[in-house]
C-alpha cells in the first residue's frame, strides 16, 4: 500500500500530531457514508462547481466533497492532516477515472501557492482546526481574487452543537487559544473571520438523518466511529459513574431531537466570492 508523507505543519506539531490521531480513531469514513454522505453533493452544488476548474477540499476526510466535485470533471485535491482518512478516500477512489489527488495538508498552513485554485471548500471539516484565524487567512489566500469558497460547519444551536456541549465536561482541554468548532456555524463568527475578503452568503439547513432507531443506537455508533466521542469516553474509562452519565447524556441528545424516525442536524451553509 502506498503511504501519505505526515502534513508539513508550523505551529505546535504535538497539538497537530494529537489531532490528526483522533480522526483516525474509530470509523469515521462510515460516519461518512452513514450520517452524512447528503452533505458533500450538496456544497458541491451551493458552489456551482464545473467542469476543469481547479479545486481544492480543505479538511477532506474520505472525499465526502472531493468525490463528488471530481465527478463534475474538476480538477481536484483532497487534502487533510490524517493520513488514515486519505488513504481510505484513495482506496475508495482507486478504480475511478477521476482528476482526485489525495495530499497531506493542514488547515492552518495549507502548501500551496497564493491563488492556485478556482475553489475551496470544507464539508464539516475545517471546522475542527483548533485555530480559526489562520485558517480563514489560508483559506481566502490560496483561492484567486474572483474564486469561490463553500462551507459546511455545524451550528452552535443544532444537535451537533449540543452534543458537544455534553461531551465538553467529560473530554481533554482544548489547546490554550483554541475556539470552538462549532463558531464556524455562526453567521457572525465567520463573517468576522472572512468578511473583508469574500463576499459572503448564509443559509441555514437541516439535515434529515434515518439511521439510528433510538438515542442509544445514536449514541453507540458514535461511541465507536467518532473520534471526538472515542477520546472524550477513554479519558473517563476508570471512572464507571462518569461513563453512565455521559452515556445517558447523549442517549437523552438522541431521543430528544427525534423528530418521527428522523435526526434533524442544522448546519450552517457559507458560499462566497474571494474578493
Amino acid at each position: 500500500m502506498n503511504t501519505i508523507a505526515a502534513a508539513v505543519t508550523t505551529a505546535a506539531p504535538e497539538i497537530k500530531a494529537k489531532h490528526a490521531r483522533m480522526w483516525a480513531l474509530g470509523d469515521y469514513p462510515a460516519v461518512a457514508r452513514e450520517v452524512i454522505p447528503a452533505l458533500g453533493p450538496r456544497l458541491v452544488d451551493a458552489v456551482g462547481i464545473e467542469p476543469g476548474e481547479r479545486v481544492l477540499d480543505i479538511a477532506a476526510g474520505d472525499g465526502n466533497a472531493a468525490i463528488p466535485a471530481a465527478k463534475r470533471g474538476a480538477r481536484v485535491v483532497a487534502s487533510d492532516l490524517t493520513p488514515e482518512l486519505l488513504e481510505a478516500g484513495r482506496r475508495k477512489t482507486a478504480d475511478a477515472s477521476l482528476d482526485l489527488t489525495w495530499e497531506a495538508a493542514d488547515a492552518e498552513a495549507l502548501p500551496y501557492a497564493d491563488g492556485s485554485f478556482d475553489v475551496a471548500i470544507s464539508c464539516v471539516g475545517l471546522m475542527f482546526a483548533p485555530f480559526h484565524e489562520p485558517v480563514a487567512a489560508e483559506l481566502t489566500r490560496v483561492v484567486r481574487p474572483g474564486g469561490r469558497i463553500g462551507l459546511i460547519a455545524w451550528t452552535p444551536e443544532g444537535f451537533i452543537g449540543e452534543m458537544f456541549r455534553i461531551m465538553q465536561p467529560f473530554a481533554p482541554a482544548p489547546p490554550a487559544g483554541a475556539q470552538p468548532a462549532v463558531l464556524w456555524g455562526s453567521v457572525e463568527h465567520v463573517r468576522e473571520l472572512l468578511g473583508d475578503r469574500v463576499e459572503l452568503s448564509f443559509q441555514r439547513e437541516l439535515l434529515d438523518v434515518r439511521a439510528f432507531a433510538d438515542g442509544a443506537a445514536f449514541r453507540d455508533f458514535f461511541k465507536a466511529t467518532y473520534g471526538p466521542t472515542i477520546v472524550a469516553y477513554r479519558g473517563i474509562a476508570d471512572d464507571p459513574a462518569r461513563v453512565a452519565e455521559l452515556d445517558a447524556a447523549l442517549a437523552d441528545l438522541g431521543d430528544r431531537h427525534r423528530d418521527g424516525d428522523l435526526l434533524r442536524l442544522e448546519y450552517l451553509l457559507t458560499t462566497g466570492t474571494v474578493r
